[in-house]
């Protein structure tokens, strides 16, 4: 593919493996003709820094080097300037999760380099959040309720344990389970929904958590996003059914649902815990919209 690539990598993604695993293979994607920069990040935020000054000096095309983290903070470096003068994103999966290639391929870090040697593209939605404080942008996924709170436990407690970590998290918020109400409106509803539930998850393409299927309808392309709302679920109900959250068949639980939408507003009481493609943000969510086909990502 023509163009040169800046390629941010996360030494810290996948527990540290990242920064073992990512000098052989760009190694391989320089030996095969690709043209690139490299720029590693030393803290959370920084690769956020490194493509927005990378674009604001006219480049285009970035890589990211790690988990969906790391391509979370790329697309905020490169939003909202990229709605205007679009940018192409690719992927060396060596982060923890890796959830959001999971749409593509099941076939590790060999399908995304061939995308990115094949010059593969697609266009993608971006998801765009307003909070109190400012806004996001995301391809993945924002959850808040269960999903929510077993990303936060795991990231303070078990990240480092990959996705055992993420188990454990799960069956400790099923533990403590924690069934409240998150008013939102979609679209053109009269009301805002204040039904208790277990979580609510607005998804852009399929996956989390590395394999949990929470959006089996989803689409990075349509121009929507994917509301997968479960409701109230007892805790002997959830543990009989959590093996269906891999494989999405937990929509067609009678407590779940799922609809397609293009704005959401909330109505929340304060600042809350979300969580916006693997990384765990407190914010007080204000509207969430869809910017159609607005990244290019090689896949």
């Amino acid at each position: 593919m023509s163009g040169r690539f800046l390629a941010v990598v996360n030494p810290a993604a996948g527990g540290g493996r990242c920064g073992k695993l990512a000098a052989p293979t760009i190694e391989r994607l320089r030996s095969a003709g690709l043209e690139l920069d490299v720029v590693r990040s030393r803290a959370p935020g920084d690769a956020t820094r490194l493509a927005r000054e990378a674009y604001a000096q006219g480049l285009r095309k970035f890589i990211a080097v790690g988990g969906d983290g790391t391509c979370y903070e790329i697309v905020n470096g490169l939003f909202p300037e990229a709605a205007n003068d679009r940018a192409t994103v690719g992927f060396l999966p060596l982060g923890t999760g890796n959830s959001f290639l999971r749409d593509f391929s099941g076939q590790g870090a060999d399908y995304p380099i061939k995308a990115l040697l094949a010059g593969r593209s697609r266009a993608c939605d971006v998801l765009r959040l307003t909070h109190r404080h400012g806004v996001i942008y995301f391809t993945n996924l924002l959850s808040i309720g269960f999903a929510a709170d077993v990303t936060a436990l795991t990231n303070r407690k078990f990240k480092r344990l990959g996705e055992l970590g993420y188990l454990l998290g799960i069956f400790t918020c099923l533990a403590r389970l924690n069934r409240r109400a998150f008013p939102v409106r979609v679209d053109d509803d009269a009301e805002f929904d204040r039904r208790r539930c277990l979580f609510l998850s607005f998804n852009n393409s399929k996956f989390t958590g590395g394999k949990m299927m929470i959006a089996p309808l989803a689409s990075t392309d349509d121009g929507l996003v994917e509301i997968v709302r479960w409701g109230p679920i007892s805790r002997l109900g959830l543990l009989r059914n959590l093996h269906t959250l891999y494989d999405g068949s937990h929509l067609a639980h009678p407590l779940a649902s799922r609809r397609e939408a293009r704005r959401v507003e909330f109505d929340l009481e304060g600042p809350t815990d979300v969580m916006v493609d693997g990384e765990v943000l407190t914010l007080e969510c204000q509207t969430l919209e869809v910017l159609p086909a607005a990244l290019d990502v090689l896949v």
